[in-house]
């Protein structure tokens, strides 16, 4: 059905996320000097309008202000909170099969990098994803990302690395432009060759840095470029040597770092121009203050703390450094397994000891700049794209302090409703 010329929301009370150009840098010390309370609404940095409306028109924020709205098709908010939809920065959610026999073996105190370097972890993954069609992974992956939907997330990004040769890592980044044709959520690919290494192949670096990254780029021009630096994965030094081709390819930088040892890569990546460096659960705090001081945006991912061995990124830390920060779901099959960012939220303001505004932020604006999307998402301004979600309380608080519950009573992509 065709929307209508105009249509309105209005009665909302609006988490406009609008403030100044770049990331957020929203720490406490920050908060302080804006006189903010720690446990308030944090007006400041949600940009709240407490009564408001917006109107679409042909897919983007048209207006929005206080008062009496615009003519047009409308929807009486009734105090309900109106904010943009989610920014899931982080995810690999196009995969196939199951990891479910690992789950004994973590309960029985086998750590995820044994499970890793015995075959098991992310190379078990990668087996079954070789064996799938690209018609099966995408298949797969639409699954998800209608759950995502149903959640509040109007924007993912989903990396490949779960092919690890050049055919199958081609054959994931298919099947996620396959998925971008079939589902209204906006879905960022990004090429992660370097993810585990295949120790079958004796010149795999080499092979991914020479072969399978330039074929990435030739069919995904200036895709971003994402490596898993971690004991038993890929070194510092291979992270570098693939990143320098990556840039000279014209590809954005990011990399998982820190997530069980730090080794040295956060000063690299910074020096390489990294978009955002993700995971931080092992950083130092003298790599987590020049991160806090650096461009780069953190991205702390609280599943995987959750779902493995209880280690969460310091966040409040980072953020009272003056970091700019970005939390996601990195929905995969082994170390996190969900697709909902409400629960990523919840999990920030109990584990990343983050506020709830804070929070919302680091699932919104910021995760927007990660993407390179923050001129076109994540925060209601004119001009954006009208992707909305329409809570079922006139308290955005209810994001962090509730879980496990239904998603939005509503969500628009374009300024179409799709829940």
């Amino acid at each position: 059905m065709a929307s209508p010329e105009r249509f309105v929301i209005h009665n909302a009370r609006i988490l406009t996320l609008a403030g100044p150009r770049g990331p957020r840098r929203v720490g406490g010390s920050l908060e302080k000097a804006n006189g903010a309370s720690p446990t308030g609404r944090h007006a400041d940095l949600l940009g709240i309008i407490p009564r408001g409306w917006v109107s679409f028109a042909d897919g983007r924020i048209e207006a929005l202000g206080e008062g009496n709205p615009p003519p047009g098709e409308s929807l009486d908010a009734c105090g309900r909170v109106l904010l943009p939809g989610f920014i899931d920065c982080h995810t690999h959610a196009c995969w196939a099969g199951q990891r479910f026999d690992e789950a004994d073996l973590r309960l029985a105190g086998v750590p995820y990098l044994e499970i890793l370097a015995s075959g098991g972890g992310i190379m078990s993954t990668v087996r079954s994803t070789r064996a799938a069609t690209r018609e099966a992974l995408t298949a797969n992956l639409l699954k998800r990302l209608r759950a995502a939907v149903a959640t509040g997330t109007t924007t993912i990004e989903v990396k490949s690395g779960y092919g690890l040769t050049p055919d199958d890592e081609l054959k994931m980044l298919e099947a996620i432009r396959g998925a971008v044709e079939k589902t209204p959520l906006r879905v960022i690919p990004t090429f992660l060759g370097a993810h585990a290494k295949d120790d079958s192949n004796p010149h795999f670096v080499e092979e991914t840095i020479d072969v399978t990254l330039p074929r990435a780029v030739a069919a995904f021009p200036g895709i971003a470029c994402d490596a898993y630096c971690e004991r038993g994965a890929w070194s510092a030094e291979e992270c570098t040597r693939l990143f320098t081709r990556a840039k000279s390819l014209g590809c954005p930088i990011r990399v998982h770092s820190d997530q069980f040892n730090c080794l040295g890569m956060i000063e690299t990546a910074i020096g390489l121009g990294a978009r955002s460096v993700d995971h931080l659960e092992a950083t130092q705090p003298a790599e987590l203050q020049l991160l806090a001081r650096s461009d780069t945006i953190g991205v702390a991912l609280p599943g995987c703390g959750f779902h493995l061995d209880n280690r969460f990124a310091n966040a409040r830390g980072f953020l009272d450094a003056g970091g700019a920060l970005a939390i996601a779901t990195n929905c995969n099959p082994g170390s996190s397994p969900t697709i909902s960012m409400p629960f990523i939220i919840a999990l920030a303001v109990r584990f990343l000891r983050l506020t709830p505004a804070e929070a919302i932020v680091a699932a919104t604006i910021n995760a927007a700049h990660v993407l390179g999307l923050a001129d076109q998402v994540g925060s209601v301004e004119i001009g954006k794209q009208a992707d909305v979600q329409l809570l079922a309380t006139d308290d955005e608080r209810t994001l962090a302090y509730e879980y496990a519950n239904p998603g939005p009573e509503a969500v628009w992509m374009g300024g179409r409703r799709v829940i």
